[in-house]
């Protein structure tokens, strides 16, 4: 869930004015408090350690920070993605990191993940455009609920996950389903079915 507050404000605006705690986006200079529900929260926790697990196991530096900021160039806006995998070797080339948990580069994000809410039409539109914009590599739209459009995740309308990662700078999207086991370009040895993930896995075996 998510709900615009009337304002208008910069993005250096934004991070004067975020509070603590919160969770906050800016699109298009529009503050947008972000107000996720149970099933979201799970999905993003079972994602979160799955993912962990293969950082250990490949000795990479990546963490998954609870809450970081990814600000689009040339652009008032900002988002804070579900899950959001962050290249510690690159921070320190990162000007606003320390100071506002804020990523400029994408050389810092190899991985954004978005589980849809209903604001799905900013996940699959404004979003992709950004995120390939910026350059982030792969990006994953979880809409465990499918709620996306038909254009977007096919008719009759079932649970799906699109994962877009780039080549030659234009996202590609490979879409997955059931029990079908996805394939990401950054982690292909991840071991997860469609199903495990839209279960939140409870229903891991």
């Amino acid at each position: 869930m998510f709900q615009a507050l009337p304002k208008t404000i910069t993005f250096e605006e934004f991070l004067n004015w975020k509070p603590d705690g919160g969770c906050y986006e800016l699109h298009d200079r529009v503050i947008v408090e972000m107000q996720p529900v149970g099933d979201h929260e799970e999905t993003n926790g079972f994602l979160s350690k799955k993912l962990n697990v293969e950082f250990e196991r490949l000795s990479l530096p990546y963490i998954i920070p609870k809450q970081a900021l990814v600000k689009i160039p040339d652009k008032d806006s900002g988002y804070s993605p579900d899950v959001i995998v962050i290249n510690q070797q690159n921070l320190s080339s990162e000007p606003m990191w320390k100071k506002s948990s804020t990523v400029t580069q994408a050389a810092s994000v190899p991985l954004v993940i978005k589980v849809v809410s209903t604001n799905w039409k900013d996940d699959y539109a404004h979003k992709l455009v950004d995120y390939e914009t910026f350059g982030v590599p792969e990006y994953w739209i979880v809409d465990y609920l499918a709620l996306g459009g038909r254009r977007y995740i096919g008719n009759p309308k079932q649970p799906t996950i699109s994962i877009y990662y780039l080549v030659d700078d234009e996202y590609q999207v490979n879409q997955f389903r059931g029990g079908e086991r996805i394939i990401s370009p950054t982690f292909p040895e991840l071991n997860l079915t469609a199903e495990q993930i839209f279960l939140a896995g409870r229903m891991e075996n």
